[in-house]
């Protein structure tokens, strides 16, 4: 209740005062007070026993005192001595205890308590220490800019109104500079107000910054006493517009792609390490002897392929060169024949699509958008071999580079027919087919010359790679003559066949089948008549040489017959010759 009433609501500076007032000082009692509060001294004697009367007094630095308060034990009345310093600021308690509102600087003395009876006085000292806690430090007349190597007054940092007195410390990146003779020098001045006693300490800096210093932080702590011992306040950081030239350029190809090709747009951008940088440099053009003048940007639009070689930049005045290489990727495609080429059937067509590129290049085939095995090669041109080819080629490093040329290829042909007929099952109908071919697809028309019924319209098959029939069903009364008209834009086309009455049987002839099958079936003939051929030559082989044999025996009977034969004649002679003697 006492420190409430005597400190009122400043609670925490009430607690280093009755702090403070514990403590000794060359065996005296002190009291911390905080500039502007309320100093609280409260006697240090015990009240003794028939106290007539108590005296608060302050000693001159000649040791002269000056009584301020008076205050009687009987009447229990306060008289304060006229001392201007203390009009109106103090307040003497029925215990003794003496307040002084405002704390000043000039309050830091020695007051002593007296208290007196009819047999003695008795007097205590107190000392009364004052502090102020600065300002938070500002750096003040910062310098525009910094050049580097050289010794330059950078700025200062200014902390007002401390007691006692502070110190000042410049910090760089959270780390104390010392002073380096040249190169970090510190020179700290402390001034004090007449009225106040309060000190102001200005401590200015001259540096010697570096290329390192750019974007560094710089502060200055001010370090000062309180109540409660040491303490510090630290400005805000300040950075330093650090100025140093360019040591080195730098060139570089924008985007930062590792391909470019044809068609790209690109801008060279050249960079000095200075500070502030260079905003103006010379860009030097594969063929071109002079540079061309430019800011940090150089832009190539819709590059080519002699775009390539090395580029360089450099200072405006030809110092300091940096040098890239550029590589402008290209694809050329050529299609021999392209677009729309119409031939005729069984004809030759040589296909070349030939590729240049700065790289290789992988080149493919595309007819009908279904992928290719294999290239193209027209040696006799079928109907199948009609449709659209693509050849396409890409490299594949470089993205987005890609060429492709279209082929779309006609192969025409006159209408050629083949009619076959068979006759149905129920034996009573036959039907007659037309098998046409022909591009652009022929239109079929059929006549009919002797006496029969038609018994259905004639149908025709789906038009595949230039082939598709037509057929009809008939029953012939006697024997007629069919004729199939195949026509288109270059020629038209007539074939008839004989159809025997319907009660007349004859052959009928097989259908078309496929190539593949036609192929298979010559293959087999072939085999097949290969093997009768052999066996027919083994047979005549040994029919003829049977003959030989028997020939051979025959021959020899007839020798033997001749042989008797002529001896008999010999013998009939000789007896002739004999009868006539």
């Amino acid at each position: 209740g006492k420190s409430k009433g005597v400190c009122g609501s400043r609670l925490w500076r009430c607690m280093f005062l009755f702090l403070a007032m514990e403590r000794k000082a060359l065996g005296l009692y002190t009291v911390n007070a905080i500039y502007g509060d309320t100093i609280t001294m409260p006697c240090p004697l015990e009240v003794p026993d028939g106290l007539m009367f108590g005296k608060w007094k302050y000693e001159m630095p000649n040791g002269s005192p000056v009584f301020i308060a008076f205050r009687s034990s009987t009447k229990k009345n306060v008289q304060y001595d006229d001392v201007p310093d203390y009009k109106d600021r103090l307040s003497l308690s029925e215990n003794y205890t003496l307040s002084i509102k405002n704390a000043r600087i000039s309050d830091e003395k020695r007051f002593v308590c007296m208290l007196v009876t009819e047999d003695d006085v008795s007097e205590e000292p107190t000392i009364v220490k004052v502090f102020k806690q600065p300002s938070q430090p500002e750096i003040l007349h910062q310098a525009k800019l910094l050049e580097t190597e050289k010794l330059q007054m950078v700025r200062a940092c200014v902390s007002r109104d401390s007691y006692p007195e502070g110190n000042v410390t410049w910090y760089r990146n959270g780390r104390a500079l010392q002073p380096v003779d040249g190169v970090v020098v510190i020179n700290l001045q402390k001034m004090v107000d007449r009225t106040t006693g309060l000190f102001t300490m200005t401590s200015s800096l001259q540096y010697m910054p570096t290329k390192e210093d750019v974007n560094a932080k710089f502060s200055c702590i001010v370090t000062y006493y309180g109540p409660s011992g040491q303490k510090t306040i630290q400005s805000e950081p300040v950075v330093f517009d650090v100025h140093y030239p360019t040591e080195k350029v730098t060139i570089q190809v924008l985007p930062q792609s590792s391909t470019i090709k044809e068609g790209d747009n690109i801008t060279l951008k050249c960079s000095g390490n200075g500070n502030p940088p260079p905003q103006e440099f010379l860009f030097y053009i594969p063929g071109e002897t002079e540079g061309i003048k430019s800011s940090d940007t150089y832009i190539m639009t819709d590059v080519r392929r002699n775009a390539t070689g090395e580029y360089k930049c450099s200072l405006t005045d030809k110092s300091m060169m940096d040098s890239t290489t550029l590589t402008v990727h290209y694809l050329d495609l050529q299609l021999t024949p392209s677009g729309e080429v119409t031939k005729q059937i069984g004809e030759a067509l040589p296909v070349s699509c030939t590729i240049s590129s700065s790289r290789n290049a992988t080149v493919f085939w595309i007819k009908d958008n279904t992928r290719m095995q294999t290239s193209p090669s027209f040696s006799s041109l079928q109907y199948q071999d009609a449709g659209n080819y693509v050849c396409e080629t890409t490299l594949q490093e470089v993205e987005g580079l890609r060429k492709r040329q279209t082929l779309k290829l006609i192969v025409e042909g006159k209408p050629q027919i083949k009619m076959t007929k068979k006759t149905n099952t129920n034996k009573m109908s036959k039907t007659i087919i037309c098998h046409v071919e022909g591009f652009p697809k022929p239109a079929v028309q059929w006549t009919v010359t002797g006496s029969g019924s038609i018994l259905n319209k004639t149908e025709e098959t789906k038009y595949v790679n230039g082939k598709f029939s037509s057929k009809i069903v008939i029953a012939p009364e006697e024997n007629v003559t069919l004729t199939c008209i195949a026509e288109n834009e270059l020629e038209r086309t007539v074939t008839s066949m004989n159809v025997s009455a319907i009660s007349i049987p004859e052959y009928d002839e097989p259908e078309d089948r496929d190539d593949n099958s036609e192929k298979v079936n010559d293959q087999a003939k072939l085999i097949v008549g290969i093997v009768v051929g052999l066996l027919l030559v083994a047979l005549i082989a040994g029919v003829v040489y049977w003959l030989y044999v028997k020939k051979s025996k025959t021959a020899s009977k007839h020798v033997d017959k001749d042989l008797g034969n002529i001896e008999e004649n010999k013998k009939l002679e000789e007896n002739n010759h004999k009868s006539e003697t």
